[in-house]
């Protein structure tokens, strides 16, 4: 019974492309987007959006393995872990800034709190609207040094990519409208 409850508290949600199905699925992630969208102001659909495209929804999702002549591992693209896929450094600077020490990039409730206060620190630094999905992608994936260099400019590819987290984070919105109702009922949230 433990290993059964363990694997459903880590496995990503079952149907990641719809924010009501997440939430129903994974009960507390709703009150930790929420408790993030409160405490930053960065709505939940943008943080879902981007969890999605940076990990879909893996606790433990790395960057992909490089290899020599195709064959032998030299080591991963970077260092960035977790459900929001974080760069160490960046990780501890979140940590700093926040004064939370015990954050791990493998805890839901964490990576939410990063990505609505990195997205808040974009909002301040550049002025990128909180609800602006498209930019806060492009500065978040990016960081704020290389947006206000528009090196995003040099990537056809990552223009693509912020363009689907719009999207991705519109849908996530519209979903949300239909069942947050009865997501902020205490009932809908304990499994019975």
């Amino acid at each position: 019974m433990l290993v059964m409850l363990t694997a459903c508290a880590v496995s990503p949600p079952k149907n990641p492309d719809n924010s009501c199905d997440i939430f129903f699925e994974k009960s507390d992630w709703y009150d930790d987007a929420k408790d993030s969208y409160e405490k930053w102001g960065v709505p939940i659909h943008v943080q879902l959006a981007i969890i999605h495209q940076e990990s879909r929804f893996r606790y433990d999702a790395k960057t992909d393995m490089e290899y020599f002549l195709w064959l032998i591992p030299v080591g991963r693209k970077s260092d960035a872990y977790g459900y929001a896929q974080v760069k160490d450094d960046t990780w501890d600077w979140y940590m700093k800034k926040t004064d939370n020490w015990g954050a791990d990039r493998d805890d839901f409730s964490d990576a939410v709190d990063f990505i609505g206060w990195y997205c808040s620190y974009t909002y301040k630094e550049l002025g990128i609207s909180k609800w602006d999905a498209y930019n806060q992608y492009l500065a978040y994936h990016e960081g704020h040094g290389g947006f206000k260099r528009k090196t995003y400019l040099q990537k056809k590819w990552l223009i693509e990519v912020a363009r689907k987290v719009k999207k991705r984070a519109s849908r996530y919105h519209t979903q949300l409208a239909k069942c947050q109702e009865e997501l902020e009922s205490s009932w809908s949230i304990w499994p019975f």
